[in-house]
């Protein structure tokens, strides 16, 4: 066999995610790229094979029959080599310590405190997993999850881990320093949007029921990107606490009002349950516990004194548009006043 015409891993795997989805929308969201990367590399393959492997109607797709087959075969082919794989990379595995978590909590959450633990447990070679889809214990060779949803993990050990709730924030630079101070003033500056943070639900919290969720500008699929946007002074972005707090406490973002938006997702923390009691397992988790209840007081600690810059800031302000004393009692003389 001429193992140069084999087709490239990517679109393998691309196809695969695909043919069990019957969707390319889903498998673009399991693989963490955009729908048009899969569309591009299963024609890719199809271009290669000479054959069709989706029919086509609209927005929906649906596997051939011959498609049906060569995605059989190659779940198959793609099984086996995770498990060579796996084998391979037995000999160091108990030093190893795998973690799975969203890309934006690894970005600005775990990543700046994730020193503390390295120096702790030396004995470990931690590898974070940075992705949106969701881990499969039973394929995957992780030891440990951090989880963003509803805590429904059937056969999994699953811990609430921290709570989240979302609100406005933005640089204290944004349009020139002229910050919202009222919730209904976000009706007149820029709202940064994302599919993962809706403003609807925060409108409701703080009674804006008239004000519809914006439609125009950029999308950001990313929250960590949002954020950035956020404190690059693009525009008022709707954050989650867990990842706006350290930007907080740097002073990169102030905290626009103090009205909190429902959560209908938490964080947990989530392992198979004989993983539980390993020793790697366990530091993780304790150091994960104790890093979320020192957030929880950085946290608080934050916003008070967000608080205190914002009330400053009003009273400059307002004394700034105060004035000044002479200019409200003295008058000038009159031939002064004609000229």
């Amino acid at each position: 066999m001429d193992l140069r015409q084999l087709p490239a891993l990517n679109a393998v795997r691309a196809f695969e995610a695909a043919a069990r989805h019957e969707s390319f929308s889903r498998a673009a969201d399991e693989l963490f790229v955009t729908h048009g990367a899969v569309s591009h590399q299963i024609r890719a393959l199809e271009e290669a094979l000479g054959v069709k492997l989706f029919a086509r109607d609209g927005k929906r797709v649906r596997l051939t029959d011959v498609g049906r087959r060569y995605a059989s075969q190659v779940r198959t082919a793609l099984v086996a080599l995770a498990e060579a794989t796996r084998e391979i990379r037995a000999g160091d595995r108990d030093r190893r310590l795998i973690v799975s978590m969203l890309t934006s909590f690894a970005a600005r959450w775990v990543t700046p405190r994730i020193g503390s633990f390295i120096e702790a447990n030396p004995q470990w070679d931690l590898e974070l997993l940075s992705t949106n889809a969701l881990t499969d214990f039973a394929r995957d060779d992780v030891d440990c999850a951090i989880r963003f949803g509803y805590g429904n993990y059937p056969g999994l050990h699953a811990e609430l881990l921290l709570e989240e709730v979302f609100f406005p924030a933005c640089s204290p630079s944004f349009n020139g320093g002229n910050l919202p101070t009222t919730p209904a003033d976000l009706a007149n500056v820029p709202l940064l949007r994302s599919d993962d943070e809706l403003w609807r639900p925060w409108f409701d919290a703080a009674g804006l029921t008239d004000l519809p969720e914006p439609k125009r500008g950029v999308l950001y699929q990313d929250s960590s990107n949002l954020l950035q946007a956020a404190i690059d002074g693009q525009g008022v972005a709707l954050t989650r606490r867990s990842l706006a707090m350290h930007e907080i406490a740097a002073g990169r973002l102030i905290r626009l009002f103090d009205i909190d938006g429902p959560s209908p997702w938490q964080y947990f923390f989530i392992c198979a349950p004989q993983m539980l009691q390993t020793a790697r397992v366990k530091a993780f988790r304790d150091w994960v516990f104790d890093e979320v209840a020192r957030f929880r007081q950085l946290f608080e600690s934050a916003c008070t004194e967000n608080a205190k810059r914002s009330a400053s800031r009003q009273i400059q302000e307002k004394s700034d548009a105060r004035p000044a004393p002479d200019a409200l009692h003295v008058q000038l003389p009159a031939a002064q006043t004609e000229r």
